[in-house]
């Protein structure tokens, strides 16, 4: 049995006033249209809803049983209603975001910050991952999308973004201040301790080829698990090591650190958006993708 949905929406403001006239001026409709409505409604129903009077209608119990039902979703449907208006307007909302630890410190949460800012409503939720496990994790729609550094691979239905460029730098603590002022090859770091990531990173397969381009071995003497163990090891003068210049430019400032000179040129590297562009956002991550997007973030 098919009924006009219509009908329903008049039943449930009908019977929520007990009054045909009083659920026009809601519905901004005549009196003569709603009581035709539910005449139509009880007509397909077959039963009587309501009893008349002049002093409004009462619900029959046929009426109470359908308007317990209707009730229960008109409040759901209100409800979703001003969920997606406060959605569409930004005031509530949720983005899931995978990082590289390297993006977040040099890239993502200055962009965080200033939307965060503009939109508090809206609740973020970080993840911590490698490249690798960042871009599966965009393709297993765990996320809404990934903020990845370079070296980065994507599979077809996958989008890649560049954001922006960056540099890394050598860098040793006070104890290699003397070796500032040379001009070091790559074939000479392996006579300095030399402080890396984990063999499985991007990272390390970044410099092993680089290594390898200028005849070089790549071999570290302490691994890291992330780039803030690896500045603090430099600190504490366990070795040398390769880090994103926006992320020791303070404690160079300082002193506390010292930068190294190759006579190799380092690759720039860059902090890309990986997405699946057949997969909808919704309004919230949608509008913080556009704001990384704009004029390349």
């Amino acid at each position: 049995m098919y009924v006009d949905w219509e009908y329903y929406k008049i039943f449930y403001y009908v019977a929520k006033y007990q009054n045909f006239t009083r659920a026009a001026r809601v519905l901004g409709n005549n009196q003569p249209n709603i009581t035709h409505a539910m005449n139509r409604l009880e007509s397909q129903l077959n039963c009587v809803l309501f009893i008349r009077s002049n002093r409004g209608v009462t619900l029959t119990p046929e009426g109470q049983l359908l308007y317990s039902r209707i009730a229960s979703a008109a409040v759901q449907i209100q409800d979703a209603e001003e969920e997606l208006s406060a959605s569409a307007t930004l005031e509530h909302g949720s983005i899931s975001i995978s990082a590289t630890e390297t993006a977040l410190n040099i890239y993502l949460s200055e962009k965080l910050r200033a939307f965060h800012r503009e939109y508090p409503g809206i609740r973020l939720r970080l993840s911590n991952h490698s490249t690798p496990q960042a871009v599966q994790a965009v393709k297993n729609g765990e996320v809404d999308f990934a903020i990845v550094s370079t070296p980065a691979e994507v599979e077809p239905g996958l989008k890649l973004v560049k954001l922006r460029t960056f540099y890394e730098v050598l860098v040793g603590g006070r104890t290699f201040t003397a070796l500032a002022s040379q001009n070091l090859s790559l074939r000479e770091l392996s006579n300095y301790p030399l402080i890396s990531l984990s063999d499985e990173s991007m990272t390390r397969s970044f410099y092993r080829k680089f290594f390898l381009d200028h005849d070089a071995v790549l071999k570290p003497d302490t691994e890291a698990a992330t780039t803030d163990q690896m500045l603090t090891l430099v600190k504490s003068e366990l070795g040398i090591a390769f880090l994103p210049q926006p992320m020791v430019q303070d404690a160079l400032q300082r002193g506390e650190v010292v930068q190294l000179h190759l006579q190799e040129i380092i690759p720039s590297r860059s902090i890309c958006l990986v997405y699946d562009h057949h997969r909808p956002l919704n309004t919230a991550a949608r509008k913080f993708q556009q704001m990384l997007t704009a004029k390349n973030g």
